[in-house]
């Protein structure tokens, strides 16, 4: 059984919300941290955690999070200086500590000198926080439907798909080899699925134990 970690998120808005509730639904303990009072109130409405009213800036509100005692911290609010300024302080207190940062855009230098991950416009998605928090190998991109899930997951050397080409993989029906990750090649008869690269895929629910026993083994 996997280990139950803790997580402090700082930001209850959507996107903050929303990761709280995937890591809680996991089984993981989670740490609010939200300065609107009413934002506050909603969130201890919802039952998810603990909820710290106050600015995660300020090293009074970091301290009441415990944070020797947490695996991540994400900081998700709505300024990507704050989120980082959120980050840099909690390392104060937790060296160790795996940061997430929500920023704009890809050319952030400052984050990936100082954040272990950056959350992007594009991925500002509760599930593709959590995944990215908790370390897991396969990430969810978005979920187009409550039958489909578009996720993107790196194929492992011992996998029955490793070093292959897809022409030769007898994906379950309901699945779709899109692209890679990166989103520079379209996938085609003739790609090669390598070793330690990553991929996305369109995968209906019912069969995505079936992809990932394939991709990771």
């Amino acid at each position: 059984m996997a280990r139950t970690k803790q997580f402090v998120i700082a930001g209850g808005g959507r996107v903050g919300k929303q990761t709280a509730e995937n890591l809680a639904d996991q089984g993981h303990d989670v740490l609010l941290i939200e300065s609107d009072a009413e934002r506050v109130e909603a969130l201890s409405d919802a039952y998810i955690g603990p909820v710290i009213h106050g600015d995660a800036t300020r090293p009074t509100i970091l301290e009441q999070a415990d944070l020797s005692e947490a695996d991540a911290i994400a900081a998700l609010t709505d300024e990507p200086g704050t989120n980082l300024a959120i980050c840099m302080e909690a390392q104060q207190y937790a060296p160790s500590i795996r940061t997430i940062a929500r920023a704009e855009t890809e050319t952030d230098q400052e984050y990936g000198e100082v954040v272990d991950a950056t959350l992007l416009p594009e991925y500002l998605g509760g599930d593709y926080a959590a995944d990215i928090l908790t370390g897991e190998d396969v990430r969810t991109l978005v979920y187009p439907t409550a039958d489909l899930d578009i996720i993107e997951v790196s194929v492992a050397p011992s996998a029955p798909v490793a070093g292959r080409r897809l022409d030769e993989i007898a994906l379950p029906s309901g699945s779709l080899l899109i692209s890679t990750a990166d989103r520079t090649e379209l996938a085609g008869a003739d790609m090669v699925l390598e070793p330690d690269k990553r991929y996305i895929l369109a995968v209906e629910t019912d069969v995505v134990d079936e992809v990932l026993n394939l991709m990771r083994g």
